[in-house]
């Protein structure tokens, strides 16, 4: 699989359980109220038409499905063998690792450790900084989080990992690629894999949810031309 493509893969045989779990995953973001199309204020100041919060999956029923939803792309991808530990971001990223290596163990029978940090150092009990399984020299580890909008937070947890052991990052996957550019014309998760030589993998693009979207009647004709146009202005290249 090339760096920066959704979870699909090229080869024909894998395409349609590939397509099944984009269109599986995006309904289920949607419905969940993880994906939302409006008039949404972000972070950088951008005044988005959808707004991207997996967050917003609170109850165990709908995290169970997430998790699965995670761990089935990376067992098609053919990463659950070169993974050693799952690690999820604080704070949308813990349940999501936690969730993954569930599912993993629960649908495919696979036991991936996983673990995830504080955003300050406990310095009583056991102290540091991360809380679950220890990193270990040589651990090939997949970071797992929601969406990648500049790349920032994720330079920071590669401080992080670094500095807890000699780990490898094998791979960073998110829900959603939002499809935002960069620093630079091409997209955020091209630029983080030319800058830190990491593969970003998305399981869908927010393209992938508004065509879902639209085929099941949850998203109008004016949200679609609103996501086109905020694409038109602030997307990026994929290469």
């Amino acid at each position: 699989m090339k760096a920066n493509e959704t979870c699909s893969g090229n080869e024909g045989k894998r395409k349609p359980k590939a397509d099944s779990l984009k269109r599986e995953l995006s309904e289920f973001l949607i419905r969940s109220g993880a994906v939302k199309f409006g008039s949404f204020k972000l972070k950088s100041g951008r005044v988005s038409p959808y707004f991207v919060n997996l967050g917003a999956i609170g109850d165990g029923a709908r995290m169970s499905e997430l998790g699965a939803f995670y761990a089935r792309a990376i067992v098609d991808a053919g990463l659950a063998e070169r993974t050693d530990l799952l690690f999820g971001p604080s704070y949308k990223g813990i349940p999501i690792a936690v969730s993954t290596s569930v599912a993993l163990h629960r649908d495919h029978g696979i036991s991936i450790r996983f673990s995830f940090n504080r955003k300050e150092a406990k310095d009583h009990g056991e102290g540091g900084m991360i809380v679950g399984s220890a990193l270990r020299d040589g651990d090939r580890v997949g970071i797992l989080d929601d969406v990648m909008t500049t790349g920032k937070t994720k330079e920071e947890i590669l401080n992080v990992l670094r500095s807890a052991a000699k780990v490898e990052i094998s791979y960073i996957m998110i829900a959603v690629d939002r499809l935002e550019r960069g620093e630079a014309e091409i997209t955020a998760t091209r630029e983080f894999e030319q800058r830190y030589g990491i593969r970003v993998l998305a399981i869908v693009d927010i393209n992938d949810v508004l065509s879902t979207a639209l085929s099941l009647g949850l998203a109008s004709d004016g949200d679609a031309s609103s996501v086109h146009a905020y694409l038109a202005e602030y997307g990026g290249k994929a290469r």
